[in-house]
């Protein structure tokens, strides 16, 4: 089990980021926790056009390797549990193409979370042999995608 988290890490600018506002702090399922908070920011950003949202994702991605990266190296843990930007940006991968509606973004949330805990092939190969915060982030972007191709068949079929 990961050391638990002190709370004056929050002070810190790119902690509060890597530690989902706060929401990795919770005891139990911080990553559940994290995807919860990325609901809000996704309601900010769903009315974004296309060509906005998805540079805008790429961008919080790509500041999560760094981000992700330092607050590991705080904590002395590789991928310790209450780092959750990697949530909050897979959350934002699986609603690219959502609908809008409260169902959406609850099935989003769902299939994300199923993604993420789950590790299918090759999610989970990523997950054990990639460092880093490159290594952190990379198994949240693949469970993001995995979770909006699912989303999108949903949205076809139903």
């Amino acid at each position: 089990m990961a050391e638990k988290i002190p709370p004056q890490l929050l002070r810190h600018p790119v902690d509060l980021l890597a530690l989902g506002f706060g929401s990795g702090l919770l005891p139990r399922a911080p990553g559940t926790a994290g995807t919860l908070a990325a609901i809000p920011l996704y309601l900010v950003m769903q009315s974004l056009a296309l060509t906005v949202y998805v540079p805008l994702v790429a961008v919080l991605f790509l500041l999560g390797i760094p981000i992700c990266a330092h607050t590991a190296k705080r904590l002395g843990v590789h991928d310790h549990p209450g780092i959750v930007w990697d949530e909050i940006v897979g959350y934002l991968v699986t609603m690219t193409f959502a609908p809008t509606g409260w169902l959406w973004v609850l099935a989003g949330f769902l299939l994300f979370r199923f993604f993420d805990v789950l590790k299918p092939w090759p999610i989970r190969w990523l997950d054990r042999r990639v460092g880093g915060g490159f290594g952190i982030m990379v198994d949240d972007l693949l469970a993001g995608i995995a979770a909006a191709a699912v989303l999108q068949l949903l949205v076809i079929y139903l």
